[in-house]
């Protein structure tokens, strides 16, 4: 089973636009501990890879470790870790995926925090 981890600032953008719904979301985010291939790839910078999952018109996108995501069966991803950092909806969704490259690129996966 993987491990997703939620960035604060996220879990208050949830909170704010979700409101009651966020229970809903973020149960939608958490099965992602059972089944991490889910995901659509949009790239990766360096060994980090960044994906997109999606609920009703909003894009969360979050970061693995790629080479263990590619390596790893099912079994053997106790270890992994998915580090959800930031949302859009589709308007927003190309600039919020070139700001995550742009962190990734000058800061590394340690800006998210």
């Amino acid at each position: 089973m993987a491990k997703v981890e939620i960035l604060k600032s996220l879990l208050q953008e949830i909170d704010k636009k979700f409101k009651n719904k966020s229970i809903e979301v973020l149960t939608y985010i958490k099965t992602l501990e059972k089944s991490p291939q889910k995901g659509k790839l949009l790239g990766s910078i360096g060994n980090i890879v960044i994906k997109e999952l999606r609920y009703k018109g909003f894009r969360f996108y979050f970061l693995v470790d790629g080479h263990k995501l590619k390596a790893l069966n099912q079994d053997e991803l106790v270890d992994l870790l998915l580090r959800f950092v930031r949302m859009s909806n589709k308007k927003y969704q190309q600039k919020i995926i070139d700001e995550i490259k742009h962190i990734l690129r000058t800061i590394g996966p340690s800006g998210f925090e």
